[in-house]
């Protein structure tokens, strides 16, 4: 999110109504809903998440133990089970 200075973009006007209501503040204006990104698009995070967990799937599949896949991608069993469980899910 960037800021923007309100006299750089709005009409004095529109300043000056909006000032009637919080004068000084800090005001958040959403995306409209047409145009908000889901979470990790704009970071690619979600990308990157999904190939792992396609990843851990794999290596369990070809007979890599729990306990090893959490010690290579630093998670916990209980979030390597549900990896697991969930990509199981998805085929």
């Amino acid at each position: 999110m960037k800021y923007e200075k309100a006299q750089n973009i709005l009409p004095e006007d529109i300043i000056k109504l909006i000032q009637q209501y919080i004068d000084g503040g800090y005001l958040y204006i959403p995306r409209k809903s047409d145009s908000k990104k889901a979470w990790g698009e704009n970071s690619g995070i979600k990308n990157s998440l999904k190939e792992r967990n396609k990843e851990i799937f794999i290596r369990y599949s070809k007979g890599v133990s729990v306990e090893e896949l959490t010690e290579q991608f630093y998670l916990t069993e209980y979030s390597i089970r549900r990896i697991i469980r969930k990509e199981k899910q998805a085929i």
